[in-house]
């Protein structure tokens, strides 16, 4: 991740286009999702169960995210993936993956495992993959994804890892729905999101959400929730677990 120099506008578009993705007609019947004028700060004007979704955020914010001393001090990677107990051969995915900040650090902890590096940006997942090559690693997958569905395959996976992106889901129960088939019964979804429940935290209020927001989402959607880690003091850890049909 040293001296990445990434265009801005890349990352900008990409959130763009999560907005636009969704401000079209869907199919018939009542539609999860309405839109209006935006009453959050960084909000899209598109929401979900009482939430805004958030729109894109303004340059500082994102050069803040491009910069990877940065990302070390918020994100405090390594803690993050030692809470994460992850067994060297699972199989996990990294949503959002960028240019692969969590998704090579993954590919370390699962040396006998897989990692595939989901993202909607082509030019992202290129870079990834050069520089997977490029450190020899030969457990990465990048995957081109959509606004409704990570394209991973079904059943497969041990841990899903959404690092602060689920926010900026323009359809998140369709990605949800798509993230459940693609577990395995007991498989794990890890969902990281700035506390909202801390105003101080200098990021815009759209692009942080409570605890109690995201466990009503994430459960509605048909994920039992596990638990709750304290781990990093900015960011809610919060685990939840495909259920495990009766009997098996």
């Amino acid at each position: 991740m040293k001296g990445l120099n990434l265009p801005i506008a890349i990352v900008l578009l990409t959130c763009a286009q999560l907005i636009l993705a969704g401000c079209g007609g869907g199919p018939s019947g009542e539609s999860p999702y309405t839109e209006g004028a935006s009453v959050t700060e960084g909000g899209s004007g598109r929401f979900y169960m009482d939430r805004e979704i958030a729109g894109p955020i303004e340059s500082e914010h994102e050069a803040f995210w491009l910069d990877a001393s940065a990302r070390d001090v918020a994100d405090l990677p390594n803690r993050l993936l030692k809470v994460l107990e992850l067994n060297p051969s699972a199989v996990v995915a990294d949503i959002g993956a960028g240019t692969g900040y969590f998704t090579f650090r993954l590919a370390r902890e699962v040396p006998h495992g897989r990692v595939y590096a989901v993202d909607v940006v082509p030019a992202l997942l290129d870079t990834i993959r050069v520089r997977a090559t490029e450190a020899g690693l030969r457990n990465v997958n990048p995957v081109l994804g959509t606004f409704t569905d990570p394209n991973l395959p079904p059943g497969r996976l041990d841990l899903i890892l959404i690092v602060a992106s689920y926010h900026e889901f323009s359809h998140p129960r369709e990605m949800l729905a798509s993230m459940l088939a693609a577990l395995k019964p007991g498989g794990r979804l890890a969902v990281v999101e700035y506390r909202g429940e801390d105003p101080t935290i200098p990021v815009p209020e759209a692009h942080r959400m409570t605890e109690e927001q995201i466990r009503r989402e994430i459960t509605a959607s048909g994920f039992d929730f596990r638990s709750s880690l304290e781990a990093l003091p900015q960011q809610h850890v919060l685990i939840f677990a495909k259920p495990v049909p009766s009997g098996a």
